[in-house]
């Protein structure tokens, strides 16, 4: 029996999303859990998996469509099926094939004295390509397409600008009375974009306070070097902090919390994100349940999780959920910083650089390494108090790190 496949609501709060690539072709069967089609969000690639065996009797959008969530996308049938009328089967089931997307040529505003040309000539592209090339500060014109009728789709805008990283214009001085400073303009990706509106949203409507402790990290290290004499899979402080991160929320879970204008939600699991710098903007992959992983685990998630976001590879639940993140630039020097909440988590943790510093030991000035940490939280699930005492517990298990490991 013939049904329909509608677009999911991929990510929270979505109301579209782009069909980036059909994976079965019409008239092609395939089994249960097998990917259908790839959606792209603001950040992620997400696969459509088959909850059935079938086979794909038509699709309604074509590759590169936007399309508003609940919408058709194709037809689905079961294994082998013909269908005689596909216009009556579609009749039928009150869906249609969506039309070609067009879009216009663009053209440069004539000097007044010059007459304005005509544009009869268009361009067929589908919107995730116009969105990638003027992310990369291409126009339409500029790139070949590959598509039927020569539309330009995804791949012939990676293809454009594959000897490239990015594309800048630069406005310089044309002389010292010029009014127009030069600058730099990059056009915003589409990950910059979401994230400014994420953070924008939080600074808004989470009440920021900020808790800050300074941890000797002697043993830590010392811990660290052990590890990695005889490991596969080297740990790094950072990879140590995560797992400290879950001990404290497993010591004071009510941490692992998220605000819901219903309730505050309490979580079984401890996930923590990772924020991961990549060039087209932060990216925060969640590491499941890392109560349960062992450090070597936890870092090879970490290390695959940033590897593949730094390749545009992450899929989009890949990218929700946890309580809190953690948040490191000590490898760039920065001694100590807070960071802004990412929603709807209650906290993050900014982790600053290893240093040598003088600190008092039974009375005594000793050179010491010591490390600051940074919490951020939301007030609205958790109390200035709260916050004091899980902290204070992820200094004593970053102090006595054999703790971590238990």
């Amino acid at each position: 029996m013939a049904r329909v496949l509608r677009m999911p609501g991929v990510a929270a709060n979505a109301t579209e999303a782009v069909l980036s690539e059909w994976l079965v072709d019409e008239s092609a069967d395939f089994a249960a859990a097998d990917a259908i089609a790839t959606v792209e969000t603001e950040k992620a690639a997400v696969d459509v998996e088959a909850d059935a065996a079938g086979r794909v009797l038509k699709t309604l959008v074509p590759p590169g469509a936007q399309v508003d969530v609940g919408d058709p996308i194709a037809v689905l049938g079961e294994p082998g099926e013909q269908v005689d009328d596909l216009d009556a089967l579609l009749a039928s089931l009150g869906v249609t094939t969506a039309t070609e997307v067009v879009v216009p040529e663009r053209r440069e505003v004539p000097e007044p004295s010059a007459p304005a040309e005509s544009a009869d000539r268009r361009v067929f592209a589908s919107p995730l390509a116009r969105k990638l090339a003027k992310d990369r500060g291409l126009t339409i014109e500029e790139i070949s397409g590959t598509g039927p009728r020569g539309r330009i789709l995804r791949r012939d805008v990676d293809a454009a600008v594959a000897p490239v990283v990015e594309e800048v214009v630069l406005r310089p001085y044309r002389n010292h009375r010029d009014p127009q400073p030069a600058y730099d303009e990059i056009p915003h990706s589409r990950i910059r974009l979401a994230t400014a509106r994420r953070l924008t949203e939080s600074t808004q409507t989470a009440p920021h306070f900020y808790v800050r402790a300074t941890v000797r990290v002697e043993a830590l290290l010392a811990l660290r070097a052990e590890i990695n004499d005889d490991a596969a899979t080297r740990v790094s402080v950072n990879d140590l902090v995560v797992k400290a991160v879950a001990g404290a929320h497993q010591r004071v879970p009510e941490l692992n919390v998220t605000w819901t204008p219903d309730a505050v939600r309490r979580y079984a699991a401890v996930d923590v994100a990772v924020a991961v710098a990549t060039d087209r903007g932060l990216m925060t992959p969640v590491v499941r349940d890392v109560g349960s992983l062992s450090v070597t685990a936890v870092a090879a998630s970490v290390r695959d999780l940033a590897e593949r976001a730094r390749d545009g590879k992450l899929k989009q639940d890949e990218l929700e959920g946890g309580s809190i993140s953690v948040t490191n630039l000590g490898m760039y020097g920065v001694e100590e910083f807070a960071a802004i909440i990412n929603p709807p988590q209650a906290a993050i943790l900014a982790v600053g650089a290893v240093r040598d510093e003088p600190v008092v030991e039974d009375g005594r000035v000793v050179p010491g390494k010591v490390m600051s940490v940074t919490l951020s939280v939301d007030h609205r699930p958790v109390d200035g108090v709260l916050a004091a005492r899980w902290l204070g517990i992820l200094v004593d298990l970053l102090e006595h790190p054999a703790r971590v490991l238990a």
